[in-house]
């Protein structure tokens, strides 16, 4: 799967046609590797995002754009101080290369108008975001690259831009088709490197996914020849009249290109886009939202597995010294035995062997005594230190058990983070790891955005028949305990962290299809969902209680039936709706 120099130029086509033109209204810079920028002309307004993600490289109009900072990063103060207001005037892309200048005109601090450009650089881990001047002075960049980093070509501000070594390739465009072919011809007769490959490593501007095409069809197409084949595709790309279209294993997006691909002969699924940018979006939100994700939440794992270190590692000494006060049981036996014979012992005795009165054969057993007290103050202190022993083993037991149940609560939030969909849901469990004296919060002078309203998971069965999962621990709360009604169903994983699931329907209208479904989404949304024959347990939402006391989601309940189920995420993809709820929309459910 790579971006190509034939697929940048369909794009590249793509942005022309819609924002030719329109001025820069916004710009954002969500993280360290991404820019939005927001182009406005008379017509509409289009979100330009740019990446120099290393697995996800792109650049394309979107309808998702991510969450941006409170505070925007100095690059994006930059960015903005230079491009907003100015206008898209060109975008320039050198033969297929796999980089796009942007071509802005602005105003500089004299008022004149001035020539800024920002290049974009889709190169795999080599990938970066460029601003330059009309001179090719480098502004600044996404990635600096010094000396350090590559001795061949860096990228600092003040710098002169290079562009990216070239490779010693033939381009689609602007070769003879057949001096590409002969040269393909060339390097077969002398490498033991498959067609595809070799395609590959002549032709500029293509893929491994188009080079597999033009093997396939010039094989099940014999007559027509690789020249003419490549010829078809170079009429393809330089008339940007391709087809975006995904190819999808098991439901997965493996691969995409500017054309249908019949090479997979109906072994894969071949989905066509409506546009490229729609077909960048579709393949590579998933990845980019969880990438950003794991980036977010990097220190919040951090700290919630350092305190579960630290509960373990409290719970393993204390049930040593558990298990050393179990031993002592012995000695209110011991205190016992010197106590019934007192008068036998003399004052500073260091030992005494007595007759266990309590064993039938009256086995005999070696007492050490203290020979620095009297009979009557050894028996004292045996009896004082059962009494600490039996009072340290009730406490332990209390600890440990204590601790336990704080890790299992902080494995429910550490399970909430590892099904974080949207990125907004983070601030309700910060605000929670807050509140429960986990994390400290951090000040600074910039005031914060309001934290939205947050509607469970929702997804729909049939027309009248609604699941609802809680996306935390305290929307857990608030869903069982004070909005579902009280005769709707509950479902939660057995003995593990998960959501809280509510099925709401008319009881004439549950069957056992309809529980096992909610039985699966209950699993799904769990520490479970990648096991098999999971046991999922529902009963009433009346019959669910909150302990006074206990923490957020944490609930006991009786009266209730078990289920065992395997989550499948094909099903759950299958039942989401389109759109969540609404504050709205979520209140008026009940």
């Amino acid at each position: 799967m790579a971006l190509d120099g034939a697929f940048l130029r369909h794009v590249k086509n793509e942005i022309e046609c819609c924002a030719l033109g329109s001025k820069v209204d916004k710009i954002y810079q969500p993280n360290k590797e991404e820019f939005i920028f927001y182009l406005r002309n008379k017509d509409n307004v289009y979100k330009l995002f740019m990446s120099s993600r290393a697995n996800s490289a792109r650049i394309n109009f979107t309808k998702y754009p991510p969450e941006n900072p409170a505070v925007p990063p100095m690059l994006c103060m930059l960015f903005r101080k230079k491009l907003l207001g100015a206008k898209l005037v060109k975008i320039r892309q050198p033969d297929l290369e796999r980089v796009l200048f942007l071509d802005f005109e602005s105003k500089n601090e004299l008022g004149d108008l001035a020539l800024v450009s920002v290049v974009v650089e889709i190169m795999g881990r080599y990938s970066n975001i460029i601003l330059i001047d009309e001179n090719g002075k480098i502004i600044d960049a996404l990635k600096r690259i010094d000396a350090l980093t590559s001795s061949k070509r860096q990228v600092l501000p003040g710098g002169k831009y290079k562009f990216p070594p070239a490779q010693r390739k033939l381009s689609l465009l602007s070769e003879n088709i057949e001096k590409i072919v002969e040269k393909i011809s060339l390097q077969a007769s002398q490498s033991e490197k498959s067609t595809s490959d070799i395609i590959l490593s002549v032709v500029k501007g293509v893929s491994p996914i188009v080079c597999d095409e033009i093997v396939f069809r010039s094989q099940v197409y014999k007559k027509h020849g690789l020249v003419n084949i490549l010829n078809f595709f170079k009429k393809v790309v330089n008339e940007c009249s391709g087809t975006p279209s995904i190819v999808y294993v098991n439901e997965i997006p493996k691969d995409f290109s500017f054309f249908e691909p019949t090479q997979y002969e109906n072994k894969f699924a071949v989905k066509k886009c409506d546009n490229f940018s729609q077909l960048l979006d579709e393949f590579f939100l998933k990845r980019d939202t969880a990438d950003r994700i794991r980036t977010k939440t990097y220190n919040l794992r951090h700290q919630i597995n350092n305190v579960i270190s630290r509960l373990k590692k409290k719970i393993k000494i204390q049930a040593v010294e558990l298990e050393e006060n179990k031993n002592k049981k012995k000695l209110k036996l011991l205190a016992d035995l010197v106590s019934a014979n007192i008068y036998k012992i003399r004052s500073g005795a260091a030992e005494v062997t007595l007759e266990n009165f309590y064993d039938e054969n009256f086995s005999k057993i070696k007492i050490k005594l203290d020979p620095r007290l009297t009979p009557a103050e050894n028996v004292e202190k045996l009896y004082r230190e059962y009494k600490k022993s039996k009072v340290a083993i009730e406490k332990l037991i209390e600890e440990i058990n204590k601790a336990k149940q704080e890790i299992f609560y902080i494995e429910t939030v550490l399970d909430e983070i590892n099904r974080v969909s949207v990125e907004d849901e983070l601030d309700e469990i910060k605000n929670e790891l807050f509140s429960q004296g986990y994390i400290k919060r951090k000040t600074n002078n910039v005031k914060s955005k309001k934290n939205k309203f947050l509607a469970p998971i929702e997804y729909h069965l049939s027309e009248d028949i609604r699941v609802l999962v809680g996306r935390n621990n305290y929307q857990n709360d608030r869903l069982t305990l004070k909005t579902a009604p009280k005769n709707s169903l509950w479902f939660h994983v057995k003995d593990m962290p998960g959501a809280h699931t509510i099925l709401i329907a008319d009881k004439k209208n549950i069957d056992d299809d309809i529980l096992i479904k909610s039985a699966k989404i209950a699993a799904y949304h769990s520490k479970a969902q990648n096991s098999a024959n999971v046991p999922v347990d529902f009963t009433l939402v009346k019959n669910v209680k909150k302990p006074s006391g206990a923490k957020p989601g944490m609930v006991i309940y009786n009266d209730y039936k078990t289920i065992c189920i395997t989550p499948s995420e094909n099903f759950i993809e299958k039942l989401k709706n389109n759109g969540e709820l609404s504050e709205k929309n979520f209140k008026n459910l009940f």
